[in-house]
């Protein structure tokens, strides 16, 4: 029997892939905790850092969450809204499934540039001070909303962390100079 993943050369829609979970967790539903969600993304977080180094095993969060980014603005989010109703409904959104609480701290039209902050999120909220940014796969998401929202490439780089000591993840979004359609 082949691997779906592997034999398969035309890219499948990521979110068509997410399945009926209604259908499939009748009886456990949808909700996970957070200490497996957790469990999963950190245990997966070292093993590609054994493999791979620190700085690729980030650059994957990063992509990965990118691409899970755009397919949430895609399937969830409302596009078409002004900047202030848009940052309201996303943040009303990631609420509502418990993703965390955002604020938008600050906003310069001119550049692009945002400095948003995510507390109770679920990377690192609660995580031991061990002096470095955890939240890569964030990173990648909020720039795959952006670059989706906007129509311009995002750079997004956590400054702040729960386990830098912070009591809040702050990131800081650039517009890159070329733009691309999502």
């Amino acid at each position: 029997m082949s691997n779906f993943f592997e034999s398969n050369q035309k890219e499948y829609l990521l979110w068509d892939l997410l399945g009926n979970i209604e259908q499939g967790r009748q009886n456990l539903g949808s909700k996970v905790p957070v200490f497996i969600y957790r469990l999963f993304e950190y245990s997966l977080k070292e093993e590609l850092t054994k493999q791979f180094g620190s700085e690729q095993a980030a650059e994957l969060f990063r992509n990965a969450g990118e691409r899970a980014g755009k397919e949430f603005a895609k399937n969830m989010l409302d596009l078409t809204l002004p900047m202030p109703q848009f940052f309201e409904h996303l943040q009303t959104t990631l609420s509502q499934y418990e993703m965390g609480i955002l604020r938008c701290e600050q906003f310069d039209a001119e550049s692009g540039t945002i400095i948003l902050t995510i507390s109770e999120d679920l990377d690192c909220s609660g995580l031991p001070i061990i002096g470095d940014t955890v939240c890569h796969y964030d990173e990648g998401l909020l720039k795959g909303i952006l670059t989706c929202y906007t129509k311009h490439n995002y750079c997004v780089r956590e400054i702040d962390c729960w386990a830098t000591g912070s009591r809040v993840c702050r990131f800081e979004a650039k517009v890159l100079n070329e733009s691309r359609e999502s």
